[in-house]
């Protein structure tokens, strides 16, 4: 019997190595089809998960509803499982390189249980070739086992977008790939019976690598060349918006829009690609100056504002500023690689007094990542007013409440133009 027949007839179990915003969606949906076991590292969010609770935040407690799943940290679990999906993050270090430890941690974990007929699936984003060079190995090493001959191996790319009530796991194709033409059909039913919207079959499991990968550096290039854009406009004393809206009346005009790109797709994806690139004696030129140029958004927003300050005739080092939002994007609590960071640091750099507000983020998790926590409550007279993310919860104020809260001469900086042509009297300033 094939192994996509003993999942569905729940002969054998799946496994999902990794329930963070990736992993424990895959995991709940498989679940209520065949029977799941959820493996991650951390006890504390295995106890909540055991609870009905997301660690992430995503997901309310009625998605673990009529779920056949067993959470644990303990890697006895995995012994009688036949399937594994491997959903870990793929991070990069201090210098922008690759950073597989997590990747590299959850291969050792599959391969002390790995058996004879087992399947392994890849989810985590890599560059292409990581799986076959760098997992794979790791498998058939710690397992004694032959790839191919033993076991099998597939990739299929992770397409979760944090905070998107829409674009979600059932009705977003997922691309699948497999090492032989057996396998890639027997992942390909067994991510089907979760996916409704169906499966797009690679012909190689690097292609499905690439695949992903260039989906994230494509809307890295796009955004990086809308925020030069507006450092072109800004010095025109042009608002990019305006610019947009009237190029956006074209049919084929492609809508990307200014701002920080952080977490941990977007921002990080395109490292992988171009660490990649230098292997094989390639510059990846275009994609390197997209990461230069929405790495360099941070500092370059605190800097105007800073600019903006003084020209009102202000001391920067007296200066009180207020940042409103910390996370990496709007309406989620994930601060992974926020790039409003790099605007809080840029302040406090020139020696201002910087109130963080966030209604998603958690404070201690600031303070551990980056060095600076939130406020309880919004202060007043504050000289800047940097609505750094969209968050809905700021998406009604107007100038009366930014005044109230502003000294005289106050600025509102409003990185995503949720405020254009609604601030009148303040001294207004957007990318």
């Amino acid at each position: 019997m094939s192994i996509y027949n003993k999942l569905k007839n729940k002969e054998t179990k799946i496994a999902v190595i990794g329930l963070g915003y990736v992993g424990l969606p895959i995991a709940l949906e498989f679940a209520k089809k065949m029977k799941v076991v959820g493996f991650d590292i951390n006890q504390k969010r295995v106890d909540m998960m055991r609870n009905n609770i997301d660690p992430s935040e995503e997901l309310d407690s009625s998605a673990f509803e009529g779920c056949d799943i067993y959470f644990t940290a303990d890697l006895n679990d995995l012994k009688d499982v036949t399937f594994f999906v491997v959903a870990v993050p793929t991070p990069i270090d201090n210098h922008n390189l690759p950073d597989l430890t997590p990747l590299i941690g959850a291969s050792k974990t599959v391969a002390q249980v790995l058996k004879k007929g087992d399947y392994v699936v890849y989810e985590s984003t890599v560059y292409p070739g990581c799986t076959e060079d760098d997992c794979i190995p790791i498998l058939e090493e710690l397992s004694g086992l032959k790839f191919k001959d033993d076991f099998k191996v597939g990739y299929s790319p992770e397409r979760i977008n944090p905070g998107d009530k829409v674009h979600t796991l059932t009705n977003v194709v997922k691309v699948v790939s497999g090492c032989s033409a057996e396998s890639l059909e027997e992942i390909a039913k067994v991510y089907e019976t979760v996916v409704k919207v169906g499966v797009h079959r690679a012909a190689s499991i690097k292609v499905a690598e690439a695949a992903k990968i260039i989906e994230n550096t494509q809307r890295d290039v796009n955004i990086a060349l809308v925020n030069e854009l507006s450092i072109i406009f800004n010095k025109m004393g042009i608002n990019t918006y305006d610019v947009l809206e009237a190029a956006g009346t074209k049919w084929n005009f492609l809508k990307f829009f200014p701002g920080l790109v952080g977490g941990h797709c977007i921002g990080v994806d395109p490292y992988y690609l171009t660490y990649k690139a230098k292997e094989f004696g390639y510059h990846a030129q275009i994609i390197s100056s997209g990461r230069f140029v929405n790495d360099s958004m941070g500092a370059y927003v605190a800097k105007q504002t800073v600019k903006k300050i003084i020209k009102a005739g202000k001391n920067i080092a007296e200066a009180k500023v207020l940042v409103m939002g910390a996370t990496f994007k709007e309406d989620v609590s994930d601060i992974r690689n926020s790039k409003v960071a790099d605007v809080v640091n840029e302040f406090i750099s020139f020696g201002a007094k910087v109130d963080v507000v966030d209604p998603h983020a958690n404070s201690e998790d600031l303070k551990h990542e980056y060095g600076f926590g939130l406020v309880d409550k919004v202060g007043s007279n504050y000289d800047a007013i940097v609505v750094a993310v969209n968050h809905k919860a700021y998406q009604n104020f107007d100038e009366n409440y930014f005044n109230s809260i502003s000294s005289v001469n106050g600025i509102v900086v409003d990185l995503k133009g949720i405020y254009r042509g609604k601030i009148n009297k303040m001294t207004y300033w957007s990318l």
